[in-house]
């Protein structure tokens, strides 16, 4: 049963009228931390209290993503429990929503799928968001663009839309919007595309783009002035070391001119779909390797 895989730990539902639901589940694709960043920002700028907490135990493969466990003074001290909660929150209008953010589920998609399904309605949420970063081939220099998609038309602007046939590999967040198409609960996703040599560092700027774009989605009004901060040091320390590396400041130039040819044709999507001719991906990887192991953008924490 769905319903054996979270508890309520509030008792009843708070007094919230239609809220939206915010998900984001780590371990699965997330350039630039865009998606985690935006949670650990809202958990750490809004009042919050957990209404719902699923069993990890039944859902995390403990040996694929070992938690940690500190040692001190010959003995084990603390256990960092993977930890998939839903949160209460109000954005800064006073609205309510709620917040779905913990580890991926390694296994029993359709049950946990089937237990959030549960939630959305003993909440009665009216709208479904999740959120993530994918790596793509754009300059750091030009604005992050987002591309979303939805279980039915009129949810988001055509233009915003993903314009393409793709195949891509499953995920927990991605068959929840396929079922919730299924049942008729309203849900999007949003996507920041992030420059592929920033995928693998905590990059602030894709996570503001993807914020403002989530709100714009949403109707919520969601802070932003911390992201901001923290996206500003970041593209300074970004820019200082394309500065210093001549390989590197050409590869972003190459991108630039894709960038600038694309953002001229006829569709947003093209960049997603149909890039044109970029350096080889070795000679990419030979011209970021160095930029890579020196950037230190953002805080270095893992995904949980």
């Amino acid at each position: 049963m769905p319903e054996a895989l979270y508890e309520l730990v509030n008792g009843e539902a708070p007094e919230f009228e239609n809220p939206v639901l915010l998900y984001h589940f780590s371990g699965f694709i997330d350039a630039g931390h865009a998606g985690g960043g935006i949670a650990e920002h809202l958990l750490e700028n809004l009042e919050h209290t957990e209404v719902a907490r699923f069993d990890t135990d039944q859902l995390v493969d403990y040996r694929s993503r070992r938690p940690e466990m500190r040692l001190s003074g010959g003995m084990f001290t603390s256990y960092a429990a993977p930890q998939l909660t839903l949160q209460a929150m109000r954005d800064d209008g006073g609205s309510p929503f709620l917040l779905l953010y913990g580890p991926e589920p390694d296994v029993r998609w359709e049950a946990f799928v089937a237990a959030v399904k549960e939630l959305i309605e003993h909440f009665g949420v009216r709208l479904v968001a999740g959120f993530h970063g994918i790596p793509a081939p754009t300059p750091h220099t030009r604005p992050i663009g987002v591309t979303a998609h939805a279980t039915r038309p009129g949810l988001l602007p055509a233009d915003l839309l993903i314009d393409a046939e793709l195949e891509v590999p499953g995920s927990a967040s991605s068959l929840l919007q396929y079922r919730l198409g299924e049942w008729g609960q309203d849900a999007v996703g949003l996507v920041a595309r992030v420059p592929h040599y920033l995928s693998e560092a905590h990059y602030p700027q894709s996570s503001v783009s993807l914020l403002r774009s989530l709100s714009s989605a949403t109707g919520l009004l969601l802070p932003v002035n911390d992201l901001l901060e923290a996206s500003e040091e970041a593209e300074q320390q970004v820019q200082e070391q394309v500065e210093n590396n001549e390989q590197v400041a050409r590869v972003v130039q190459a991108l630039e001119s894709q960038y600038d040819a694309f953002e001229g044709g006829t569709s947003r999507g093209n960049l997603l779909a149909e890039p044109k001719t970029l350096p080889t991906a070795d000679e990419i990887g030979a011209d970021f390797e160095r930029f890579l192991a020196e950037l230190d953008v953002g805080d270095d924490r893992p995904d949980e």
